[in-house]
C-alpha cells in the first residue's frame, strides 16, 4: 500500500481554508497525519503571507482516484476553478509523493519537483516523515532538509 504525502498551502484566510482541508483529508484518508502548520513568506516577496503544512497517509486507492479526491477537497474547502478564480487560489493541495512512483507526463510530475527547492514543501514534510526516502534522491527527507539552506527560506513554526 503506497505512501502518500501532500502538501497543504493558502494565503487567503489560512486558518479557515487549511482546518477545513484538515477536516476532509482526515475524514477521505482515515489515519492520515499532519505536520506542524508553518508560516512563510510569499516566493514573490508580494502578498499575504503563506501557511503551509504535510499530510500523510496509506492508501490503496490508485493514483488518479487520490487527485480526484484531492481535488475535490481543494473544491469544499473554498478553491474554484473556474474562468477568473482568485489568484493565488484560496487552497492548494499538491500531491509530492505517491510511494515510490517516478512520474514525468503532462499536468503530472512525480516526485514533485519542487519539492527540494522549497522550504515549505520540504520542511513540513521532513518533521513529518523523517526516515521516508526521496524515490530519486535516495536520501531521507530529515538529509535533505539538514542540507537545506533554511536562512535563505526561513519558516516560522505555528503554535498548535
Amino acid at each position: 500500500m503506497p505512501e502518500v504525502y501532500v502538501a497543504l498551502g493558502s494565503n487567503v484566510a489560512p486558518e479557515r481554508h487549511l482546518a477545513c482541508a484538515v477536516r476532509e483529508l482526515a475524514r477521505e484518508f482515515p489515519g492520515a497525519r499532519f505536520s506542524a502548520w508553518y508560516r512563510n513568506r510569499a516566493a514573490d516577496g508580494a502578498g499575504a503571507d503563506f501557511i503551509n503544512l504535510a499530510a500523510g497517509f496509506a492508501t490503496v486507492l490508485p493514483l488518479a482516484e487520490v487527485r480526484a479526491r484531492l481535488r475535490a477537497i481543494e473544491e469544499r474547502c473554498g478553491r474554484s476553478r473556474a474562468a477568473g478564480a482568485p489568484h493565488p487560489p484560496v487552497l492548494d493541495l499538491d500531491l509530492l509523493l505517491f510511494g515510490d512512483l517516478v512520474c514525468v507526463r503532462p499536468g503530472l510530475e512525480l516526485p514533485r519537483p519542487e519539492l527540494l527547492c522549497r522550504a515549505y514543501l520540504l520542511g513540513p514534510l521532513a518533521e513529518l516523515a523523517p526516515e521516508a526516502r526521496h524515490p530519486t534522491a535516495q536520501l531521507s527527507f530529515a538529509q535533505l532538509w539538514q542540507r537545506f539552506d533554511v536562512t535563505q527560506h526561513p519558516l516560522e513554526r505555528l503554535p498548535p
